[in-house]
């Protein structure tokens, strides 16, 4: 086959959202329980499926059975006989924690230290980077990166919390790394009186004021995760509300939380995590001021450029992936689809025929995608909806 249908694996963490896959996929019943993030790709931990001669077989065995073919010789030579990205649908029905990534060199040194002695946290699950980005496809709410100093400072400051000035103290001197420092480590018998008062001066702050809607994200943060001090960490990032079609990007080091919405994600294939909170799980301080970049994201936007006719192209700067959005009308002829290598192809509106001149097309329809190894060559696509593309860039 040179297209194959692609089945993803679902995973039902708490913050996900019980309609927006299901309304994706046009499933018409809420799901049971929290759908939060649909994964596409060959990683390790929930690989994807293909059909086989005798049932489905993962989108890892198809491609250890012939790496070459499936990869193409240039993305085998530069990441060994692995998918360099993994693709998600991801719905966040509630916040996600903060959180960041190391980069390369930092994940592969820490995680031989890890796999060297046995005594180490596992806050690192293999030797990748896992930078990463996503494009909004409905309206969509996160946070990334650090805002000014001077910035967080005035906001922390109009609280009038006499506890928090050594925090004010430090942003005005722009020292981002110790003031997230002193959130992180607050002394834990006083989180949740500070939160409280962080909540009861939050809400006391008049509507219309100039930062209010920094006071109002705090108020339903702390809701969410009460007694959390990421509940002030958070109101030092930038605050980003996305258009359908709009994206981020999320670099090595950068900090961020998605709060609400449907997108669609790609990143390296790693599973590397380390949280600072918003959640229930290990926070690790000290490992999380390693891996940050304390810099201001002055433009938290990831910029997409018009590459051809209906055709959007996002260009990252790694070599793990690059990703594509393709709008097809029914007035249009087939259309070649962009990209090279290894790709998997996502619907997410209409019908659409994915395949080659003489090969047996699959069809997308919204939530569901397919894969297309490098041997199959050129690419066309037929019909009417909008498609999302990842790929290797050459």
């Amino acid at each position: 086959m040179t297209v194959y249908p692609l089945t993803g694996v679902i995973r039902p963490y708490a913050w996900g959202s019980r309609t927006a896959i299901a309304e994706l996929q046009g499933r018409p019943t809420p799901a049971e329980g929290p759908e939060a993030e649909l994964w596409l790709g060959a990683h390790p931990g929930d690989p994807s499926t293909v059909p086989g001669p005798d049932g489905p077989v993962t989108l890892t065995t198809l491609i250890d059975g012939d790496p070459a073919a499936q990869l193409g010789a240039g993305v085998a030579e530069r990441f060994g006989d692995r998918l360099p990205y993994l693709m998600k649908v991801l719905a966040a029905g509630a916040p996600l924690s903060l959180q960041a990534h190391p980069d390369l060199k930092y994940a592969g040194e820490a995680f031989a230290r890890q796999v060297a002695d046995p005594s180490l946290p596992k806050n690192y699950t293999d030797a990748n980077h896992k930078p990463e980005m996503l494009v909004a496809l409905t309206p969509f709410d996160a946070l990334c990166g650090f805002r000014p100093a001077e910035v967080s400072a005035l906001v922390l400051t109009e609280l009038n919390l006499p506890q928090l000035a050594p925090v004010i103290t430090v942003l005005r001197s722009g020292d981002l790394s110790e003031a997230v420092r002193l959130l992180l480590t607050w002394p834990a018998d006083d989180r949740t009186p500070l939160i409280d008062a962080v909540t009861a001066a939050a809400a006391a702050i008049p509507v219309g004021h100039q930062h209010e809607e920094s006071f109002r994200l705090a108020i339903d943060l702390a809701g969410h995760y009460p007694g959390d001090p990421g509940v002030l960490v958070a109101l030092l990032l930038n605050l980003v509300h996305l258009a359908p079609g709009e994206a981020i990007w999320m670099p090595a080091g950068n900090l961020h939380a998605y709060l609400h919405g449907l997108g669609v994600e790609l990143m390296a294939a790693s599973d590397n995590v380390l949280r600072g909170g918003l959640t229930p799980k290990r926070v690790d301080v000290d490992e999380l001021l390693k891996v940050l970049r304390f810099e201001t994201l002055e433009d938290p936007l990831l910029h997409g450029a018009e590459v051809a006719p209906g055709v959007t192209s996002w260009r990252v700067p790694v070599r793990d992936f690059e990703m594509y959005r393709v709008e097809l009308t029914s007035s249009r002829p087939p259309v070649k689809l962009p990209g090279t290598g290894p790709r998997i192809i996502l619907g997410v509106s209409g019908d659409v025929h994915i395949g080659e001149e003489h090969g047996i097309p699959v069809t997308l329809s919204p939530g569901t995608a397919a894969y297309a190894p490098a041997a199959g060559g050129p690419l066309t696509a037929a019909g009417l909806g909008t498609l999302f593309i990842a790929a290797v860039p050459d």
